[in-house]
């Protein structure tokens, strides 16, 4: 590995450089890596990855999935295609399987074959100390076509690995017994295998405690033996990742991460290699002897300027060269972190054949055995060569010692390809199309851990990811991807199951600025069929625009009016706006003739950009939610808030009576919901007929909704850019209203009930008894009329019968 780092104005601090001798590297007093990340923090950071343009999840009816999942089986992680592309192999726990992909919209089972131990090796396992339920059962971790008929599978056996041989029509299985060094004792360590004219090459370990890393050959033919390492020390503490062969010199490459004993950091540092063996190679005659003679590893350099390198390799994709081109342009897309990092950052870096071609050929360091440290050798013809079997003693013992390059592998453009500073990315595949204009794209598909699926294209100004899609529930320790270019779908294997993702979705994108912002190369506006359709599907030329996103030069025809939709309210209800962003890159904004500065306080705008406010005189009128992406604004939602009418009310309200008329009866409404207006989808372009309803629903009480949400309540963007406030003026909280309105009428309908029931009662009370006191009535006369009596004037009507009351004077 390069040793660029470089730590100054510190006393006792020292540079390290590739061109140095290990020699003098064992003298410098190395910074621990934490001082050293906190001092390059300090430094500029690179520029991290824009987030996903939009996102499905898994749910989603926009991006539809095809998944298998059935009871009882799990970690379907192991996958193969078939080369007819319609049958999919896994390798799951106690279990191979044969999938039926030969319809992209459903996976269904074909076969199932058991591979699992007996309980007395079940047993054995868990006494050996390992759990039954988690490390004994058979986790199929080699599942690869051993010739034109068969399938080889390894696993790990209840901690002791077996392998099998599997007829790919019958799915008949033959069983071997033993299978050491060619898949890892433990389901929980990484292998690598690949299978090369019926001869199986792996790197994995060949022990019991999974300490024992080796690189092999298995099944040679022509009689040649079998060939290994010469011994463990060349491989420091290795996770292999994926391995590669180049036909044209008949090599095979594997990639790994390891702890670089070159340097002398007081933590373990980690290092990113690839190493290269000859596929025909037979080891020496007396020296290495059954062994590697071309072994040889390089360290991978992926790291932004002035910042520490991305040290952790997690997977590397080979992206075979351009139709008609050199085998030497074959690419290597790896994805890697770095052990210093304190928050889920990585990067993508692509290596080139040629390069690592070239390193293998020049200078390496030896190990010196008497003092244990790396030093600077000369470049010998011999060293990371094929055909070393009739190699001299010498030869082969200077073989033994020299197998590592003194520089290291750089990355195409010397610099990371994709950094992002929020993601931590576990699998990368990657594939070629021609786009619309003829040039040709790459494209990435990025595994992410908490279960998304990025899709992104390299472009002249960066990397740009279009979407991301949820693929498991779950985050998964173990994950696949299996990307099938000539189907257009990748598969992926995790521990729930088996998910069939398609590599483009274009119908999800429903009028021609979205389908050409969206800067996917796979995917196209038909002018003529007013549709976003698929690259390789239209013959006719579509529009797209990957670099620039140029809308108005693509879409010239798209128009931008939209419908208006009704909404009808009360006074004094509150009212929320819907605002859907058609991605996540748009900025929205809201406008309206209601918005200055003597009205910002009546409208707040949510974090999911919805408009809320209350129905009054002053906010009444037409709204518009625009959308800003690229340099291009729409509008995507469009409404005109109006006042409800009672059916039975004469005439209009009041703002537009003439002075002095009464005003008319009206209904009182005893409840006022909220109105929530939510738009639909965005209408299509070209011939298809814009949707004709909007949805309107409504919410128990939309302050409430704002006060328990989660989300932060963001402040309207006003074209007068004053800020708003959740905060109603003093004038709008005492207008007139119908619940004043019915106060007043309950309060003087239940004043009338007690006049009269009191008047009632005063009648009815000297028919039952004369008045005493002051006022006395003779009890000969019986409450009689008496013309020496005054007359009371009575409370009812003159209509009532009612008897004046007589009152006697003394």
């Amino acid at each position: 590995m390069k040793g660029n780092l470089e730590v100054g104005g510190e006393p006792g601090c020292c540079r390290v450089e590739e061109e140095r001798a290990a020699s003098k590297l064992s003298n410098c007093s190395i910074m621990a890596p934490t001082v050293v990340v906190f001092l390059l923090g300090l430094l500029s950071s690179a520029k991290s990855l824009p987030p996903p343009r939009t996102s499905f999840l898994l749910s989603s009816a926009d991006r539809p999935l095809a998944r298998f999942s059935v009871p009882g089986i799990h970690n379907t992680t192991t996958l193969l295609l078939s080369d007819d592309a319609s049958t999919l192999y896994v390798g799951a726990r106690d279990a191979v399987l044969s999938l039926d992909v030969s319809r992209s919209e459903v996976i269904s089972i074909k076969r199932k074959v058991e591979w699992g131990p007996s309980d007395s090796e079940t047993n054995s396992c868990k006494n050996k100390g390992k759990n039954p339920q988690v490390d004994c059962p058979n986790f199929v971790s080699v599942l690869l076509p051993i010739n034109s008929t068969h399938l080889y599978a390894c696993g790990s056996y209840a901690y002791s690995p077996h392998d099998a041989y599997i007829d790919a029509e019958s799915f008949a299985m033959v069983q071997r017994d033993g299978a050491k060094g060619r898949c890892p004792f433990s389901p929980f360590q990484r292998n690598t295998a690949i299978t090369i004219d019926g001869e199986l090459f792996t790197a994995t370990t060949t022990d019991f405690r999974g300490v024992e890393p080796q690189i092999s050959r298995h099944f040679s033919k022509d009689g040649r033996p079998d060939v290994s390492q010469d011994s463990v020390s060349v491989l420091e503490e290795p996770v292999f990742v994926r391995s590669s062969f180049d036909p044209a010199e008949r090599k095979l490459y594997f990639f790994f991460t390891e702890v670089g004993k070159e340097f002398n950091f007081l933590d373990k540092l980690q290092v990113s290699r690839v190493a290269q063996v000859c596929k025909d190679d037979v080891g020496g005659q007396r020296t290495l002897q059954k062994k590697w003679t071309s072994f040889a590893k390089a360290p991978l350099l992926c790291q932004s300027p002035r910042q520490l390198p991305f040290n952790i390799l997690h997977d590397v994709f080979t992206l075979e060269p351009k139709e008609n081109s050199d085998t030497s342009e074959t690419l290597f897309y790896g994805v890697f972190t770095s052990q210093w990092s304190t928050r889920p950052e990585s990067a993508v870096c692509v290596f080139k054949l040629q390069d690592i071609r070239t390193l293998f050929t020049e200078s390496y360091r030896t190990f010196d055995l008497q003092h244990h440290q790396w030093n600077q050798q000369e470049r010998h013809s011999y060293l990371g060569k094929c055909g070393l079997h009739n190699a001299t003693d010498a030869e082969l013992a200077e073989v033994k010692r020299t197998f590592l390059t003194s520089q290291s592998v750089k990355p195409v453009g010397m610099r990371p390809l994709v950094v992002s500073s929020n993601q931590r990315y576990t699998r990368v595949s990657a594939m070629r199309t021609k786009a619309a204009d003829g040039k040709l794209y790459t494209v990435l598909f990025l595994l992410t851990e908490s279960g998304f699926l990025h899709k992104g294209v390299l472009l002249n100004g960066g990397p740009h990811i279009t979407e991301e899609i949820q693929v498991f529930t779950q985050p998964q320790q173990v994950k696949s991807l299996l990307l099938s270019s000539s189907k257009g779908v990748l598969y992926v294997g995790t521990a729930e199951g088996v998910t069939a993702v398609p590599v483009a979705n274009c119908s999800a994108y429903r009028s021609c600025s979205q389908c050409v912002l969206a800067r996917d190369p796979l995917c196209g506006w038909s002018p003529t069929r007013g549709t976003c359709t698929g690259v390789d599907s239209s013959p006719e030329t579509l529009a797209q625009d990957l670099d620039n996103g140029n809308v108005e030069e693509k879409c010239p025809r798209q128009s931008r009016s939209r419908r208006d939709t009704e909404v009808s309210v009360n006074l004094n209800e509150a009212v929320r706006l819907q605002c859907v962003k058609p991605s996540n890159l748009a900025n929205v904004t809201w406008t309206s003739p209601q918005f200055n500065s003597d009205q910002e306080k009546l409208f707040i705008q949510s974090a999911d950009n919805s408009l809320s406010f209350l129905a009054t005189d002053a906010t009444l009128g037409l709204y518009r939610c625009e959308a800003e992406e690229g340099g291009y604004s729409e509008v995507v939602a469009s409404y005109v808030v109006q006042e409800r009418f009672s059916p039975r009310a004469k005439t209009p309200h009041h703002r537009d009576r003439p002075s002095g008329q009464d005003e008319p009866y009206e209904d009182i409404q005893t409840e006022e919901p909220v109105i929530s207006v939510t738009p639909t989808a965005e209408p299509t372009d070209g011939p298809t007929e814009d949707r004709k309803h909007e949805q309107v629903s409504s919410d128990p009480d939309i302050f409430k909704h704002h006060s328990e949400s989660k989300t932060s309540i963001q402040h309207i963007p006003f074209k007068t850019n004053v800020q708003s406030r959740m905060e109603l003026p003093r004038e709008a909280q005492v207008e007139n209203s119908y619940y004043s309105h019915l106060i007043v009428v309950s309060l003087l309908l239940a004043i009338c009930i007690c006049i009269l029931l009191l008047g009632g009662l005063y009648m009815w009370w000297p028919n039952k008894m004369c008045l005493k006191g002051k006022f006395a009535v003779s009890p000969e006369d019986g409450c009689k009329d008496n013309k020496s009596q005054e007359t009371v004037p009575s409370l009812s009507s003159p209509d009532d019968a009612v008897p004046e009351v007589m009152v006697v004077e003394k």
